[in-house]
Order: C-alpha cells, then sequence, then structure tokens
C-alpha cells in the first residue's frame, strides 16, 4: 500500500515559509520521498501502516493550509503514468517484500 501526502501551504512570511520547510522536513524524516514539489510519497506495510502515519501527519499539520492524504494499493501505484516532458517514464515497481525468519 502507498500513502501520498499533497499540500498547498501559504508562504507569504517568513512565520509561514518557516511552517512550510518544517512540515516538508518532517515528512522527509518520516520516509517520504518528494514525488514533485508539494507532493510526497512512501510505502506502507499495510493499512494498519498506513493509518498509523496518517495520525502522525496530523499531529504535525501546520497551522495554515491545505493537506491531502491518499492511500492506494501497489497494482494502482504501479499503473500510474508519468511524463517528463514529452517522453514517458518507464513504470515504476513496488518494494520487494522483505522476509525475517
Amino acid at each position: 500500500m502507498w500513502i501520498l501526502v499533497m499540500f498547498d501551504l501559504p508562504v507569504g512570511t517568513k512565520e509561514e515559509c518557516r511552517a512550510a520547510t518544517k512540515f516538508r522536513e518532517y515528512l522527509l524524516g518520516e520516509g517520504f520521498e518528494m514525488s514533485q514539489f508539494s507532493i510526497y510519497a512512501r510505502f506502507c506495510s499495510g493499512k494498519e501502516q498506513y493509518e498509523a502515519y496518517v495520525r502522525r501527519i496530523e499531529r504535525n499539520l501546520p497551522d495554515k493550509g491545505d493537506v491531502h492524504i491518499l492511500g492506494f494499493t501497489d497494482r494502482q501505484y504501479e499503473n500510474i503514468i508519468r511524463f517528463n516532458g514529452q517522453s514517458r517514464r518507464r513504470q515504476r515497481k513496488n518494494p520487494g517484500q522483505l522476509a525475517l525468519f
């Protein structure tokens, strides 16, 4: 399962810029990768982990702005079509499962 965080945060004042930067740094610290400037994604091992990330993000929301969180399956993630300029980029594969015995 994947979690995608999209946000539109105000940056009109120094305080707002600091809050937006702090939120981006928080997401990076939680293992998210920047997909686009205000879109971050992370692989989750299941619904419970997804819900735990949502709760932690909720506790770290900036005071102002919009934040949207989407959850989607591995199959849906693999079917995302990506373009770079006029060229279609190859599909991303999901990370492999780590088995511990």
